[in-house]
C-alpha cells in the first residue's frame, strides 16, 4: 500500500476504514477455518447518481457469481 493510501486509511469515518475492518474480520474468519482467500488489491467506489444506476450495479452484483467460472480471475 503507498503512503497516500496508508494515511487515509487511518482517517476515523472514512470509507476506507469500514471496508479495512470488514476485510480484515473476513480474513481473520478464512484463516480461522483454514479457507483458501484472498481479496482484490483495491475497491473501487463510485456515486451512484440515479435508481436505474442502482439497479444495474444491483443485477450486476446478483448475477456476478453464477458467471463466476467465466471470470479471468477464476482458478479451479
Amino acid at each position: 500500500m503507498d503512503e497516500k493510501m496508508q494515511s487515509i486509511s487511518r482517517q476515523r469515518g472514512r470509507l476506507s476504514v469500514v471496508i479495512g475492518g470488514f476485510k480484515r474480520a473476513i480474513s481473520r474468519y478464512a484463516n480461522q477455518h483454514q479457507l483458501t482467500f484472498g481479496w482484490q488489491e483495491r475497491f473501487h467506489d463510485r456515486i451512484i447518481r440515479d435508481r436505474d444506476e442502482m439497479q444495474r450495479i444491483a443485477t450486476y452484483i446478483e448475477n456476478n457469481p453464477l458467471v463466476w467460472k467465466e471470470d479471468t480471475f477464476y482458478n479451479e
